[in-house]
């Protein structure tokens, strides 16, 4: 279901109800929607929302799978990363689906920026629902992986210490598990 959002107001009561990591993770909205036009601030979501998918998958890798964290962030970095590529690796890797709710939250979010992005014209109205569902993605899969037993994650969040002092696989076996999962790596 699309969110709707009908005013700046109702989007930061929307920020203020999110959970504190999420907060934090998106720490600047409050003042990007008082001091810029909205495109600014939802450029600054995805620009988030991107590090933060990114995040989710190398820490997967890292935490679940024992892979050397320096191959897997070179690993993940260097992917092309679309919708697509994020919700093929996401299921390889964390062995479930993108819930369907986090799903359609992105892809709502998504056809509005990609209306920005290849500069065709949309209203602040589809903005803040973009920016909206974008918010709601992230609460959603923090809340997935963080349930989840073996991931415990929440990559819209503060990550430090999330694996531990977990043993890892060296090199080479690191280079295979990355290889068998699909990424492209030396």
């Amino acid at each position: 279901m699309l969110i709707q959002v009908k005013s700046k107001s109702h989007l930061k009561k929307a920020y203020d109800e999110c959970s504190k990591e999420v907060q934090d993770y998106f720490k600047y909205i409050p003042r990007l929607l008082d001091d810029f036009p909205m495109e600014v601030c939802l450029a600054y979501v995805f620009s988030r929302l991107e590090l933060g998918q990114r995040m989710a998958l190398y820490c997967g890798v890292v935490k679940i799978h024992k892979v050397d964290s320096e191959l897997a962030r070179t690993a993940v970095e260097n992917e092309h990363m679309g919708r697509d590529t994020f919700v093929k690796f996401y299921k390889t890797i964390f062995d479930f689906k993108l819930s369907k709710s986090a799903h359609d939250h992105l892809e709502n979010a998504a056809k509005i920026r990609n209306m920005i992005m290849h500069g065709k014209k949309t209203t602040d109205d589809n903005i803040r629902n973009a920016i909206a569902e974008a918010i709601k993605f992230a609460e959603e899969v923090n809340k997935q992986l963080y349930e989840n037993e073996k991931s415990q994650l929440k990559p819209f969040g503060n990550l430090r210490g999330f694996a531990g002092r977990l043993q890892k696989h060296d090199k080479g076996t690191s280079r295979f598990v990355l290889k068998g999962m699909g990424f492209e790596i030396e």
